[in-house]
């Protein structure tokens, strides 16, 4: 019988949820529920980027937002072992040395706690607002995976791309993580599977149905078994490469799970030893998002029901 690791949790803010109130965004919340993340032995704590939403995403599904690098900051100065992570941060709206600023100091004042999750973005009008060719964004984001990793492992050696150029040698603080923080990519794209093979340490795919799957411009992945058919062709494009494929963490979803209902938690355990014996090692998990002490009170039931 194969052993896998145990599966590790990721706590999505709740402020990311729809419905959530702005009492998500006071500071003495902010510290109270990240302080239960880890005192519930959440492995990490995730935020997106969306630097400038349309309202006509936020009425129809989106969520309150925060700038992650500010949040994260805030979260690592109030707590001291989970893991700060981008869920995801969109790498095209920026040049590749503001991300590495922005990424290496999170990971710096963290003393070493970022887990980079980046992204290509899908928000047409997002991009319009940021001033980037919507267009050009799978091209940019390729390029900036590359110039983050030179970045941050040999800053001197000055790099050039799309709209930007470093004309001479430069002196930049690298992270604290060596040779680099972890870099996960997101997406369930072939594209985004090549990512990972040359660029990454963890993918971060969605199953989700085509129509979210489109909403997201990605492709769709499903079911479990559809997972595992993917996981099989990232495995051995990893392996082709000579890089160990048990080397690479993959991130899921864990289901809505209603803590009161002995159903809905059976459900959520067999899917993620489901998916954990199919090679997921990462899980996010949305909790009650209803006020601040019910999200308080849903992160410490779901630590002691799901992590131990």
């Amino acid at each position: 019988m194969v052993e896998h690791p145990p599966m590790r949790f990721v706590l999505e803010y709740p402020s990311e949820l729809p419905a959530a109130s702005d009492d998500f965004l006071h500071p003495h919340v902010i510290r109270d529920i990240v302080a239960q993340a880890e005192e519930s032995r959440f492995s990490g704590v995730a935020l997106s980027e969306h630097p400038a939403p349309s309202l006509k995403w936020r009425t129809n599904g989106g969520h309150n937002t925060l700038d992650p690098i500010a949040a994260l900051s805030f979260m690592a100065g109030v707590t001291n072992e989970i893991k700060l992570v981008t869920n995801l941060y969109v790498l095209p709206f920026h040049t590749p040395y503001l991300s590495a600023k922005a990424l290496g100091s999170l990971d710096i004042i963290s003393g070493g706690r970022l887990v980079a999750g980046v992204g290509a973005g899908y928000l047409r009008s997002e991009f319009s607002a940021v001033g980037v060719d919507f267009e050009l964004r799978a091209a940019l984001f390729d390029e900036a995976l590359a110039a983050l990793r030179s970045i941050w492992t040999d800053a001197e050696t000055p790099i050039r791309g799309r709209g930007f150029e470093a004309t001479g040698p430069l002196w930049l603080q690298r992270p604290t993580q060596r040779p680099h923080p972890p870099i996960w990519i997101g997406g369930n794209s072939r594209a985004a599977m090549r990512r990972v093979v040359e660029y990454g340490d963890g993918w971060m795919p969605l199953i989700v149905d085509k129509s979210m799957a489109s909403a997201i411009r990605t492709s769709a992945i499903e079911t479990p078994a559809q997972f595992s058919e993917e996981l099989v062709v990232l495995r051995k494009r990893l392996a082709d490469a000579g890089r160990d494929p048990d080397s690479i963490d993959i991130q899921v979803v864990c289901p809505p799970t209603d803590l009161d209902d002995s159903a809905s938690v059976r459900a959520a355990r067999e899917f993620l030893d489901d998916l954990g014996a199919r090679g997921a090692t990462w899980t996010v998990v949305h909790v009650d998002g209803s006020s601040p002490q019910a999200a308080v009170n849903y992160i410490k039931r779901f630590g002691e029901m799901f992590i131990g």
